[in-house]
């Protein structure tokens, strides 16, 4: 029996009333739930106390669950949904005008959204100026968050070639933009 078919038995105990289950759960995937809420909400209180809730949350729901995905999965799902309740609800408790005024503006001034939008329509002239190979994998691994495996399965060569092409196509961008006045880094 597999870790996965454990798990989904489990739910179906728990479905049942069968509180030694939520225990073996719990024990199972508590410590996953906790530091998966505590890098969301940036609290280990809040983590503690939402990952508990998950838990209490399974109880009520297991005969509800329809395995159409991991219990792990369902599990971190009804975490992220808590988390981002509870950090949305923070963020509506009221604050006085003395406190917002205390908050700084982390917003870019006019000036500096103009120098980035003028940086990225530089970067994707040059970027379009490239040799096919060179902007393809640009665009796979940039504007479509694929690893370097993933554009070799796609394109169909080596990892190795992936990387060299990833390689010199960096270092054409790095001179193109140089060329065009832009130093490294954003804006």
């Amino acid at each position: 029996m597999t870790a996965a078919e454990t798990d989904r038995a489990l739910v179906e105990r728990v479905a049942k009333g069968d509180s030694a289950a939520v225990r073996l759960l719990f024990m199972r995937h508590h410590a996953r739930v906790y530091r998966f809420v505590a890098r969301q909400t940036g609290s280990e209180l809040m983590a503690d106390d939402i990952a508990n809730e998950v838990f209490l949350e399974l109880w009520r729901q297991a005969p509800a669950f329809e395995g159409r995905s991991e219990v792990s999965t369902w599990l971190l799902g009804i975490a992220r949904f808590k988390a981002l309740s509870l950090l949305r609800k923070k963020k509506e408790d009221w604050i006085d005008d003395d406190d917002a005024a205390q908050v700084a503006d982390g917003a870019d001034t006019p000036e500096v959204v103009t120098m980035k939008e003028d940086k990225a329509a530089a970067l994707r002239r040059s970027i379009d100026a490239m040799p096919e190979e060179h902007r393809t994998v640009i665009d796979l691994a940039y504007y479509h968050g694929q690893s370097v495996s993933e554009i070799g399965e796609v394109l169909g060569i080596p990892v190795a070639t992936v990387k060299t092409r990833m390689f010199y196509a960096r270092k054409k961008l790095g001179e193109a933009l140089k060329a065009a006045g832009y130093d490294r880094g954003w804006p």
